[in-house]
């Protein structure tokens, strides 16, 4: 008898669909929105600016991991998640401390208020959707 390894549930089926729907969809408003201040008025808040292209950059990525549902997808799309959360909550915390370090806002800024706070919950149910979806336990 030979064992194998449970099966991974796809990361692009589902409800995961509708979430790769949403990483779509902020990546084009976040692309849009970047490029427009870097090409317009990148000299009054670079920093502002390139952060929201990281952001940006962060959601096509995470959703092409998303998308692919493979190993090396689900790789890509944890780390995505992880840094993106990871920026969120930083760049969220550091604009609502000190709001002189970001003289315009971000998509991350104060939590992604400006989004509805969508960029707060989206690496959260990134990240459970990837817990959810990981090998069915034997």
């Amino acid at each position: 008898m030979v064992e194998t390894q449970p099966a991974r549930r796809a990361t692009n089926a589902g409800p995961g669909r509708l979430l790769i729907a949403v990483y779509l969809l902020f990546a084009i408003a976040a692309t849009s929105r970047a490029g427009l201040q870097i090409a317009t008025k990148f000299d009054e808040a670079p920093v502002a600016y390139l952060l929201s292209a990281l952001a940006a950059l962060i959601y096509i990525v995470a959703a092409v991991g998303l998308a692919r549902a493979g190993h090396t997808g689900r790789r890509v799309a944890l780390a995505c998640c992880s840094v993106e959360l990871v920026g969120v909550v930083a760049v969220g915390i550091l604009s609502v401390v000190d709001k002189d370090l970001f003289p315009d806002e971000t998509v991350w800024s104060q939590f992604g208020s400006g989004y509805g706070y969508i960029p707060l919950v989206l690496p959260v149910l990134g990240l459970f959707w990837l817990w959810r979806t990981r090998r069915d336990p034997a």
